[in-house]
């Protein structure tokens, strides 16, 4: 291939090389110079023009391009035409991209005149999406050359892996604590995850955090023909020998594999009923964020092996979010006893299942709900007390009049619990290490609890959420390190922040309570009147 200046009647059968601006004309990079642009380039007084141009056994950009990408095409990838040097390459259905990385490799090993890219390799396409790239960087490239990318292709470097599984059984096994409302949610997340691929929740079951419960609720889904069963356990799986996995042992399964370098989505147990694959799914599973579970899934709901050392081979890069156990880069870790933790009260709900009266300005011992919790906020070791009002504000705002708060209103307060978090979370001085989230309607709350739970917090030692705790039911208020603002800040209705715990057990810490105070909340007449008669 022949490359430099030329003047106009010398560069016919030539490729320009840039694009050319002089006075009316405008000469394209790429354009081929017959008689009618020599014609053009002479009357604009174009002395010189760079071009280039092929010699025996070359091939042009776009026939090189072009060929390349068929090539490397397999089943399920559409190719463009060729244009410019590039053949863009395209999912021509939904599934999972996979790559032949050696074969990419030894494309893009051959010459630098030849370039492949792709998106990673099993990530999860839908039709019409870009997924690969041939570029020629010069106008042109010696055909041996070309036919050593072919040849490197070998039938194809990559392709798109349909979804082939669609009927998905979800198991939720149950402890106490665990709200039917994470359950609700995590369904919801699921049944988003699975859409993508065309399947769905066939059969959805609630079963005791027991092995028996749960080897017959496995037998019973895989009955009805799940091809895939998910079990999210109320408790993270500890060993291949917990309740889980020696529930599908139970059942004549087997556990493949426990365990991966993603983070979050360390503790995924994959196993096989049959030919059935069966996941036991991490925490983080439950969040709609991308995680290591979701890694497994689409290849699976594609029919694709995931083998050990795949798995172990998702380290590099396996790193999605900031372990949160992890004290963060000049972070100040004071003493605990100077901790600046502030206490938000919410106090901005409708009382919609009082029937009609604000049950946070209902009296218990001659004394306003709301002002009793505020109170005990106050005489803990909170450094500061902000109340979010919404419903009623301004007479929830009297109720607390002559305390030193910091009030917040909350516009939002219809759309539910979440909104008033938020609005709380968003008032937390900068200064600030955490929160206290305490709710208004749990007047047996102490200053002594709020206290346990400050005394709890211990960032330096990964203690990031203080829980109260009794009998093994989590309990409220909870405190929460400003690590997880940010987290809080993407909750929406009327569900709150379970999951949350659920999705960073590592960095909880229990309290342990007495007696009912942390589960005991004013939601109806009859509550009411049991704890005036208590």
């Amino acid at each position: 291939m022949k490359f430099g200046p030329a003047s106009p009647a010398e560069a016919i059968g030539g490729v320009t090389v840039h694009t050319l601006r002089q006075g009316s004309l405008v000469l394209k990079k790429g354009t081929t110079i017959g008689p009618a642009e020599v014609a053009a380039l002479e009357k604009a007084g174009v002395k010189e023009v760079v071009v280039v141009r092929l010699e025996q056994g070359d091939v042009s950009e776009d026939v090189a391009a072009a060929s390349i990408a068929r090539a490397v095409a397999g089943e399920g990838v559409h190719v463009e035409r060729a244009f410019t040097g590039r053949a863009n390459l395209f999912a021509a259905k939904a599934g999972v991209l996979v790559v032949d990385r050696a074969a990419v490799d030894r494309i893009n090993g051959i010459d630098e005149a030849i370039t492949f890219a792709t998106l990673s390799a099993f990530k999860p396409v839908v039709e019409g999406e870009m997924i690969a790239t041939v570029k020629l960087i010069p106008f042109g490239v010696e055909a041996r050359l070309r036919d050593a990318a072919v040849e490197a292709a070998k039938g194809g470097a990559l392709r798109i892996a349909p979804y082939v599984i669609k009927r998905v059984g979800v198991i939720s096994t149950l402890l106490p604590g665990l709200s039917p409302k994470v359950i609700d949610k995590t369904l919801r997340v699921t049944a988003e995850r699975l859409a993508p691929a065309g399947a769905t929740i066939m059969a959805e079951r609630r079963v005791p955090h027991e092995e028996n419960t749960l080897k017959a609720a496995m037998k019973e889904l895989l009955g009805l023909g799940a091809e895939m069963v998910i079990v999210f356990g109320a408790s993270a799986i500890a060993d291949r020998r917990d309740v889980i996995p020696a529930a599908l042992s139970g059942i004549g399964g087997a556990v493949e594999h426990f365990g991966m370098p993603v983070d979050p989505g360390n503790l995924l147990l994959i196993g096989k009923a049959g030919d059935i694959p069966v996941l036991g799914a991490p925490g983080c599973a439950r969040s709609p964020v991308e995680n290591g579970f979701d890694w497994v899934l689409m290849r699976l709901l594609a029919g694709l092996k995931v083998t050990r050392a795949e798995l172990m081979g998702m380290g590099v890069g396996g790193l999605l979010m900031e372990i949160v156990t992890r004290p963060q880069p000049r972070a100040s870790l004071q003493a605990d006893d100077n901790r600046h933790v502030c206490a938000i009260v919410l106090a901005a709900g409708r009382s919609t299942r009082m029937g009609g009266p604000n049950k946070l300005l209902a009296e218990l011992e001659g004394k306003k709900l709301v002002r009793i919790v505020t109170e005990q906020a106050l005489a803990s070791k909170a450094k500061e007390v902000i109340v979010v009002t919404g419903h009623q504000a301004e007479l929830v705002e009297n109720a607390l009049a002559g305390l030193n708060v910091k009030f917040v209103r909350n516009p939002d307060f219809a759309q539910g619990l979440a909104s008033s978090v938020k609005a709380g979370v968003s008032a937390v001085p900068k200064e600030a290490d955490g929160a206290v989230i305490c709710l208004g309607d749990m007047p047996m709350i102490s200053s002594v609890l709020i206290d346990h739970l400050i005394e709890a917090f211990a960032p330096d030692r990964g203690n990031l959420i203080a829980v109260p705790v009794s009998e093994g039911r989590r309990g409220n208020p909870v405190l929460w390190s400003r690590r997880f603002f940010n987290e809080l800040m993407t909750l929406d209705g009327d569900i709150g922040a379970r999951h949350l715990i659920a999705r960073h057990n590592e960095a909880v810490a229990e309290v342990p309570v007495e007696g009912d105070s942390a589960f005991l909340d004013i939601d109806t007449p009859q509550a009411l009147e049991a704890a005036r008669t208590a």
